[in-house]
């Protein structure tokens, strides 16, 4: 494996290996950083799920302040997609 990542690195320019490098880098900071939101919002809906059964009544409000959950914790992964685009286009 390290003869053809070396094979690779000899026919690139120096530019070319710091755009790979870049782009590699991005893509793992935004894997890190779905990670996060993901567990979040299954552990917010399970929640929700288990609050609803417990109390039918109030599935309503449940639902709604569980959407609202959704989206903040949402928008922490595409802050994430943001900063992996700053990252690869800066």
């Amino acid at each position: 494996m390290e003869a053809i990542a070396q094979l690779i690195a000899a026919e690139m320019t120096p530019a070319e290996l710091k755009n790979n490098a870049a782009a590699a880098s991005a893509g793992y900071a935004y894997g890190l950083a779905a990670i996060g939101p993901g567990i979040g919002i299954g552990y917010l809906v399970g929640k929700s799920v288990e609050a609803m059964a417990r109390q039918p009544e109030a599935a309503g409000m449940v639902r709604t302040t569980m959407f609202l959950g959704i989206a903040f914790t949402e928008a922490l992964a595409l802050i994430g997609f943001v900063v992996f685009i700053l990252l690869k286009f800066a």
